[in-house]
């Protein structure tokens, strides 16, 4: 079907290029890679040479050590791999969260990533870039997917923490990304006492705040009494919040920070007393807009609930088709 792109191959574990001789965030160790963001579903240790940009390197770095091929490529620097003309573009998804627009034999390809076009304090918005191919995610391309307002949501974590002073309030956030950027919009909304920590996170939250993303006082949680928190904010991975180790905490307001709160059997399934709706990933109205505003020739869908949005763009008269890459997490970091 496709009459652009015939130099760009989908494989079952990532985007192949043959003319660069380039993969595009595989999922097994590569000669060469190209990495859009440094969530573990598109960004694996062990490549060859492996190209991104310097935030999405030191996560790599942080998670898997030391990566000998690595080449730091700042957002707008041109580079070529092979024949193939590449550029990073912000992405608006985590710090170092890059699109990648590819350009060969008079053709424009951008391979979005995962991307989103709410704010974010902790990294550059998406750009958009004009493209003959869009190949974008579908992780929330169902209509029923709307993110309300960042504000209205951190309101409802400031306000349960205020009307509960004998308690904690526990949120669980995905370690890269998540964790960082709601303790950025607490900062934003004014919330100037301590967040702690659990262990996990704060590996990550350090790298962000030497790269520059300023967070506040954040301190980690071990070792406090429990009456100390009484009336805290406390941050840890979605995993934990029905752990034993939440059993020290003060009586805690159990809450979640993702766009799946959106369903609330998603919320009643992981006991979430306060869910709220904060996603890194475009919702339906944010994938739909951006393929309107773009104007491609043909979109191409990596991964998510990949046929609305194909039938959406069918709809509207433009070519579309599902890659279905293998190993892309709906859940994991999301």
């Amino acid at each position: 079907m496709a009459s652009f792109g015939t130099w760009l191959r989908a494989e079952r574990d990532g985007i192949y290029c043959p003319p660069g001789d380039f993969w595009i965030d595989p999922g097994q160790p590569q000669t060469r890679a190209l990495i859009t963001h440094g969530h573990a579903d598109h960004a694996r240790g062990g490549h060859g040479m492996v190209v991104a940009t310097p935030e999405t390197l030191a996560i790599m770095a942080t998670r898997y050590g030391p990566q000998p091929g690595a080449k730091a490529v700042n957002y707008g620097d041109p580079f070529r791999v092979g024949d193939v003309r590449a550029c990073f573009y912000p992405a608006g998804h985590v710090l170092g969260s890059a699109q990648i627009l590819l350009e060969y034999a008079g053709e424009r390809i951008v391979v979005s990533g995962d991307y989103k076009r709410s704010p974010d304090p902790t990294c550059p918005p998406f750009v958009p870039v004009p493209c003959d191919v869009f190949i974008t995610e579908a992780t929330f391309a169902l209509p029923v997917f709307h993110h309300p307002p960042v504000e209205k949501e951190i309101g409802k974590l400031l306000d349960a923490r205020a009307s509960a002073p004998e308690r904690c309030v526990l949120v669980g956030a995905y370690a890269l990304g998540k964790a960082q950027r709601l303790i950025a919009h607490l900062r934003e909304a004014g919330y100037d006492r301590p967040i702690y920590l659990h262990g996990a996170l704060l590996q990550l939250t350090r790298l962000y705040e030497k790269l520059g993303v300023r967070l506040g006082d954040v301190q980690p949680m071990a070792g406090l009494p429990k009456a100390a928190l009484k009336g805290e904010i406390i941050l840890c991975p979605p995993s934990a919040l029905a752990d034993r180790w939440s059993r020290r905490l003060p009586d805690p307001i159990t809450a979640m920070a993702s766009g799946w709160m959106r369903l609330r059997q998603r919320a009643r399934q992981k006991n979430v007393e306060l869910p709220l709706i904060l996603s890194d990933h475009a919702d339906w109205g944010e994938l739909t807009a951006t393929i309107e505003e773009l104007g491609p020739a043909e979109v191409w869908v990596t991964h998510g609930r990949e046929e609305a949005l194909v039938h959406w763009c069918q709809s509207k008269g433009i070519p579309a088709r599902a890659l279905l890459l293998h190993g892309r997490e709906d859940e994991g970091e999301e």
